[in-house]
């Protein structure tokens, strides 16, 4: 089942996070999922954009929150600090990423 979703900045795109533990972008135009991200190892709880649309942060019940790099489908960071991390989310200037958990700390 899914668990997050969040559009692209220019409107055309969906991420998504399940509890399959995979990252997955649809195209608004036909509907179709067409790339999916996989590297966490539990649900993925939060999902979002960056704000030029070339980065999506994740975060997860598990693994660290993670940053991935859409030119080249990549993850190209992993921000460790807590767990069980139910929130992300990029400033309005796509330079600093904030994640929430369940251990009541925003980092």
């Amino acid at each position: 089942s899914i668990t997050s979703v969040a559009f692209s900045p220019d409107g055309t795109h969906i991420v998504s996070g399940s509890h399959d533990n995979s990252v997955q972008i649809w195209d608004l135009s036909n509907h179709a999922e067409i790339l999916q991200l996989n590297g966490h190892t539990d649900s993925v709880t939060s999902v979002a954009f960056s704000p030029d649309g070339t980065h999506i942060v994740s975060g997860s019940h598990y693994n660290p929150v993670q940053i991935w790099d859409l030119s080249n489908h990549v993850e190209i960071l992993q921000l460790n600090g807590h767990t069980q991390v139910e929130s992300v989310a990029f400033s309005s200037d796509g330079t600093h990423i904030v994640s929430g958990s369940w251990d009541r700390s925003v980092q």
